[in-house]
Formats: structure tokens, sequence, C-alpha cells
């Protein structure tokens, strides 16, 4: 290779944290769908992502699932409705509104979290691969820092639902 075919393969793009964050996700994605697959589960990321934040707040509605995740609102729509085409949440008219609807785990839905966490608690090392277990979990300090400021500034902020009596 040539001085300037190696200068051309070190693109800028390789320092942009944008960038790197773009390919961890990717390779974040991408381990987890393997890991599921390799277990005949049938389960996305966000998909994942709304059953854990149903099972933490039974009954909650659907926009408020997409602010605990931080999920654009119509796109987790399509996720809901995956979700509840697979029996593994229930969407019913909320009692307290009766424009709303409320959603809440099936018994599927809790039986295929139960077997997913392991395999997902497996995986989140993998991601993190070449860094020392001190190093993981200063990254980890520093990724939640560097989330949590620019939250705001986000498509799709994280939110926690407001707790209404």
């Amino acid at each position: 290779m040539t001085a300037r075919n190696a200068d051309s393969y070190d693109l800028d793009l390789h320092r942009f944290p944008g960038h790197l964050i773009r390919r961890l996700h990717q390779i974040s994605v991408a381990q987890f769908a393997e890991m599921l697959s390799s277990h005949d589960i049938d389960l996305t990321p966000v998909q994942y992502a709304a059953l854990k934040a149903i099972k933490a707040n039974p009954g909650v509605d659907q926009a408020s699932v997409a602010g605990l995740i931080a999920y654009d609102k119509a796109t987790l729509g399509k996720v809901i409705d995956r979700l509840e085409a697979k029996a593994l949440i229930d969407r019913s008219v909320s009692p307290k509104d009766r424009r709303a609807k409320q959603l809440d785990l099936t018994a599927a839905g809790q039986q295929i979290l139960d077997r997913v966490q392991p395999l997902v608690d497996a995986v989140q090392g993998e991601i993190l691969t070449g860094l020392t277990k001190e190093e993981q979990h200063q990254f980890l300090v520093l990724l939640q820092k560097a989330t949590s400021a620019g939250n705001e500034r986000s498509r799709a902020p994280m939110r926690r639902p407001s707790r209404k009596s």
C-alpha cells in the first residue's frame, strides 16, 4: 500500500465521536441480534426496551413509553403494534381516560423478558470488547453523562411519565 493509500484509509471521520458512536451502535445491534437469533428469539433492541419500560410501568400509555426509551412516538407505534401482534403486550382502554390506551405485559411478554434478560446481560460485555472492566465502567459513566447533557437536543428526548393522581 502506498503512503497515499494508507492516508486515504485513515479518514478524519474515524476520529469523530458521532461516527464512532454510530459504528458502536451498529456493532451493538448486530451482537444483540446474533445472540437472540442463536436462541431462536425474534426481538429487536427497541422491542426489548419497550417491553422493559412497560414492565416497569404497568398501564403506561404509548407516548410515555416513547419518552421512557427516548424513541420517536410515530415509530414506536409500529413497535407497539408488533409487540401486540406477537401477544407480548395487551393494549386496552385506560380506566383513567377513555381516550387513552394503556399497555401491559402479557404472560408471554413476561416469559420472553425472563428468557431474554440473561442473554442481554451476557452481550453487554461483548459490546465493549477491548476495554478492561474498569474502562468499561468509566466509558459507561462518561456515555451516561454525555447522553444526559445532550438529551434536550434529541429529536426524541428521554422523558419520565408524569404521575397523575
